[in-house]
């Protein structure tokens, strides 16, 4: 782009220092150093004079939106895997490209997931909260904080994606059983390789594993996927782990199940309207029934960085005259 104007990208959050440094070299780029989420007007002003928008997950990037941008806008280069929230279909319709950052988080997302699937059977959260709290440990007992057993269990995984396969590996490797459904049967090799069974039933995996971890992705045909009828069907000894997008799991009817006690727990990084959380499920949370985290399934510094480079990638060959590598586009219908 050199002798180039350069494009006018506002990014809508704050990046790691070493993306941020680059867009500055590359780009006229307005950077949010605060790292407040920009209010509605503040992205309508952003989409009505950038060239590039660079939001986050944390935006909604909705048709109303993108009925207000400039002409100068023809890109929208989401610093994310998903794009559940940006009408594609509506950009495409108004001439912008969109494009994300995908096959960079699938490691990290994993090893998350299987934290978390290690922490609510063995009661990690309660036991790391026990000496740090106000009553003294009176030592350790044959019957004090029993967890379940790992080793020899079946996992249910529910999206066998990069995600769900990268879940399956470490599973494996901690003696789990690997099961898995999926819109599609994967390879026979990979089948072979994790010792997998496929159910092409959801409803029957369910109500034969131990443990469900999601790794599908949020669409509009998988929204409550596990719902309040599905989740019923789970054992009583049965755990679930959610490491995706809060919209796949009816939250009303898990917290339900888990109080009455026909799920053992579940492990949650992810929840239906973040930032604000169902007051129940912290209630659970206190009495060891859930392991709650802050959405930071993906939240390494390598991770990030390596998102920032696919952004940048992105940009530079839209205005070089290319097809970016990761565009993204609209379903059909």
């Amino acid at each position: 782009m050199a002798g180039k104007k350069k494009p006018l990208v506002v990014i809508t959050r704050k990046l790691p220092d070493p993306v941020e440094t680059r867009m500055r070299e590359l780009f006229d780029a307005r950077l949010n150093v605060e790292d407040r989420p920009m209010t509605q007007p503040e992205l309508v002003a952003a989409v009505r004079e950038a060239d590039v928008l660079v939001p986050t997950i944390t935006d909604t990037i909705d048709a109303a939106l993108i009925a207000q941008a400039g002409e100068n806008l023809k890109l929208i280069a989401s610093f994310s895997n998903g794009v559940d929230k940006i009408d594609v279909g509506a950009a495409a319709k108004k001439g912008i490209t969109v494009t994300n950052t995908p096959n960079v988080l699938t490691e990290d997302t994993a090893d998350m997931t299987m934290a978390l699937i290690l922490a609510v059977p063995r009661r990690l959260a309660e036991g790391a909260n026990v000496l740090p709290g106000e009553r003294k440990w009176a030592g350790w007992s044959p019957t004090w904080m029993l967890g379940r057993r790992i080793w020899g269990k079946r996992l249910g995984i529910v999206g066998m994606g990069r995600i769900g396969t990268a879940v399956a590996r470490r599973a494996k490797a901690f003696g789990l059983s690997i099961h898995y459904h999926n819109r599609h049967r994967v390879l026979q090799s990979l089948e072979d390789e994790l010792e997998a069974t496929y159910w092409e039933s959801l409803d029957q995996m369910l109500a034969r594993m131990d443990i469900i971890s999601v790794n599908c992705p949020s669409t509009p045909a998988t929204f409550h996927l596990l719902s309040g009828r599905r989740l019923a069907l789970l054992q009583p000894t049965a755990y679930i782990v959610n490491t995706a997008r809060g919209d796949l799991i009816d939250e009303d009817a898990l917290t339900k199940l888990i109080q009455e006690g026909k799920i053992a727990g579940a492990g949650l990084d992810v929840y239906e309207n973040e930032p604000a959380l169902n007051q129940r499920l912290l209630k659970l949370a206190a009495k060891g029934k859930m392991v709650l985290l802050p959405h930071m399934g993906s939240a390494t510094l390598e991770g990030r960085i390596d998102m920032g480079e696919k952004v940048i990638i992105n940009i530079r060959t839209f205005f070089d005259g290319h097809r970016p590598p990761d565009r993204v586009l609209p379903l059909k219908v």
